[in-house]
């Protein structure tokens, strides 16, 4: 499943009075409200790319089956805050996929609800998707675990341990959202990573019960100043600017991916391929980074780990490929998909 976090960019007329004309099921408002929505996208058929809201579908569905209050279930089992929803667990990763078959089923029957119509299900078009978690309670980087990154950076030897480091997560931005470069930064850079994304608490995990502790994963970009992260030694600051870290386009659950130790990641800046590698060249695979890292910290879900950048990075290249007003930066990582952001410096 590719859970999503949007909001709808037209919401015409009121959600209760269209959800009633297009189902004949008077569902109680709240069940609509807000404006950031938990979705999951339809992978096949006609309908493929369009988004389905979790919980107005749950709470249709089991309004069919005549349940007392199918709203407050849905509200319960899958609220729209993400970080809310992962951690009430199996329940609710199961609640979700209720949801996104009964959709799926009824966009393949004639005499099904109109879910389009209903708002239920979503065309791409209409919808924007935001970062799948808009605010991880830590946002945590591993430094140079591609050997190859690692010498291009000047250090031959592959570290002994995982290097980690924070980077705040209200530099989380969407995909197609602006990676914004502040006036102060002269050289910032992209890097392309796989994101894992925690879907259970870890404390001192064991390296071979360390995947069962995850959610899913998703498209990463650790955008860098170099010139505070290196030059100044400012590692946080240079990885911690305002959008300085794109997330998305979805969480592709763990069923999906079941391993994620041999993925194709590829990075282009405005149409060339700049980075290219398969996650099986990390030096510390996914497993070995939760553990270590749970060794020393509480790992909660939502937290999001970026697990390191491949070769061919802009500070390594000659000359050097800072990113220009205009680019456009695509990461793609084979099974879990395509992130793509926007470059403008800020006025």
């Amino acid at each position: 499943m590719r859970i999503v976090c949007f909001e709808r960019l037209e919401r015409a007329g009121d959600d209760a009075s269209r959800l009633r004309s297009a189902t004949g099921v008077d569902l109680e408002e709240p069940v609509g409200r807000g404006s950031h929505r938990l979705g999951a996208l339809v992978d096949t058929g006609p309908d493929a790319g369009a988004v389905v809201d979790l919980n107005l579908a749950l709470a249709l569905d089991r309004a069919l089956g005549d349940a007392p209050a199918p709203e407050a279930e849905a509200d319960s089992l899958i609220p729209a805050d993400p970080i809310a929803f992962l951690e009430r667990g199996a329940l609710s990763l199961e609640a979700a996929r209720t949801a996104l078959e009964f959709a799926k089923r009824s966009l393949d029957r004639y005499d099904a609800p109109d879910l389009r119509a209903a708002g239920i299900v979503s065309a791409r078009r209409d919808v924007r998707l935001h970062a799948p978690i808009p605010r991880p309670g830590k946002l945590i980087g591993v430094a140079r675990n591609y050997p190859a990154h690692a010498r291009e950076r000047g250090d031959p030897a592959s570290p002994e341990e995982p290097v980690l480091f924070i980077k705040a997560s209200s530099a989380v931005i969407g995909p197609n959202d602006d990676i914004v470069v502040p006036r102060a930064v002269t050289q910032p850079d992209y890097e392309g990573e796989l994101g894992v994304v925690i879907g259970r608490r870890a404390e001192s995990v064991p390296v071979e019960e360390a995947l069962s502790r995850v959610a899913g994963y998703c498209v990463a970009n650790d955008v860098s100043a170099r010139d505070f992260q290196g030059q100044r030694g400012q590692r946080f600051l240079g990885k911690s600017c305002d959008t300085f870290a794109p997330l998305g386009p979805a969480i592709v659950t763990t069923d999906e991916v079941p391993d994620p130790r041999d993925l194709s990641l590829v990075t282009r800046l405005s149409g060339e391929v700049v980075q290219q590698a398969r996650t099986k060249e990390m030096h510390f695979g996914v497993e070995e980074i939760i553990a270590f890292a749970s060794r020393l910290m509480r790992l909660d879900p939502g937290d999001v780990i970026l697990t390191g950048t491949p070769s061919g990075v802009g500070a390594a290249r000659d000359p050097a490929r800072w990113l220009r007003d205009g680019d456009v930066v695509e990461v793609e990582i084979e099974r879990i998909g395509r992130l793509v952001n926007y470059v403008r410096r800020s006025a």
